[in-house]
């Protein structure tokens, strides 16, 4: 017996928003969001009783931001002013813009790829059926994209980092520098037995 869909929409709101704010973008997640579930209520009583609910999901919600992303794509809206930016309160991830911003900007099957597998959780099997390709493939596109991350976001870090050096007159890479611990039964230098 299926449980109520909205059930699943508790159980996968949170995911599917994930899947959304990468694949589209923070601006757009909400609407991707919406097309999703809505396309999903019309389906959902025709889904088979032992069909994996979040992997459909998912896939609903790549076809859906496909959509969006193509919708966008074929007109530029002109304004005078920007938007305020929308509110984050409540949003799973929502606060971490610089992470939003650096998912944003990898490659397509990169994004993807980490949306699907590692904000959605699904097997890599999925995720290449999903967006075409061989699980391999689909497993490497998220190693890279993940590489490509952390890359990105150590780089923000450093910058930071040596930011807060400069405002308290002090650089990083001066002072007196720790001398390793010698491991086993190695001595140091100089060191008499």
């Amino acid at each position: 017996m299926k449980k109520p869909f909205e059930r699943v929409v508790e159980e996968h709101a949170d995911t599917v928003l994930r899947v959304c704010r990468a694949v589209v973008g923070v601006h757009d997640a909400d609407d991707a969001w919406s097309e999703t579930f809505l396309a999903a209520m019309r389906a959902y009583p025709g889904l088979p009783d032992d069909a994996n609910v979040e992997a459909w999901l998912v896939t609903i919600a790549h076809r859906k931001a496909i959509d969006l992303t193509r919708a966008g794509q074929r007109h530029a809206v002109p304004v005078a002013d920007l938007p305020e930016r929308p509110s984050t309160v409540g949003l799973p991830g929502g606060t971490d813009h610089d992470l939003w911003r650096a998912v944003r900007a990898l490659p397509r099957k990169q994004r993807q790829a980490v949306a699907y597998h590692h904000f959605a959780g699904l097997p890599y099997r999925e995720v290449a059926e999903i967006v075409g390709g061989t699980p391999e493939a689909a497993r490497r596109a998220a190693s890279d994209g993940i590489k490509a991350l952390r890359t990105t976001l150590a780089e923000r870090d450093r910058g930071a980092s040596g930011k807060a050096d400069a405002d308290a007159g002090t650089c990083a890479d001066t002072g007196p520098r720790a001398r390793p611990e010698p491991r086993g039964n190695a001595k140091p230098k100089g060191a008499t037995p």
